[in-house]
């Protein structure tokens, strides 16, 4: 994964980013469908990027788009039959939720070769990499044994 992407997000984290209350998106997820948190075994919110996305889609509609929440609803319910519900909200968060890349340009000095400029490209936590197809062969296993898959 690069940078800061994580898989899930808790309940604080996504508070933060959206710069709202807990509360405020406990209340949204009984009012909007469409926001649908897994939960941990423990009973903890686990909020996915995707999940973040509808959230941001609602904070504007209700905060800058003025809609109200019905009005919102109707919203949601047509961006994604549209296909169009992740990629809508562009805006504040985004850097916190999808990797940078960064390119580079020649490097030209007067008389003289151009000198090449290396990309900057993140580095891969190759023991993060293997814990995570671990994880997920793990999870394939218990969904086959428990015929969920």
């Amino acid at each position: 994964m690069a940078n800061d992407e994580k898989l899930f997000y808790g309940i604080g984290e996504v508070s933060e980013i959206l710069q709202l209350k807990a509360y405020v998106l406990r209340y949204w997820e009984t009012e909007f469908k469409k926001l649908n948190p897994q939960k941990s075994f423990t009973g903890q919110r686990t909020y996915r990027v995707r999940d973040i996305q509808v959230a941001l889609t609602i904070k504007k509609l209700l905060y800058d788009d003025k809609y109200t929440i019905a009005g919102a609803v109707q919203k949601l319910d047509e961006l994604d039959s549209k296909g169009e519900l992740v990629a809508f909200p562009t805006g504040s968060a985004a850097p916190a939720l999808a990797p940078v890349e960064v390119t580079s340009h020649p490097v030209v000095a007067p008389d003289a070769a151009p000198i090449e400029t290396q990309t900057n490209k993140p580095k891969v936590d190759t023991q993060k990499v293997k814990d995570l197809k671990s994880l997920v062969e793990a999870t394939k296993k218990l969904l086959k044994k428990y015929n969920l898959s």
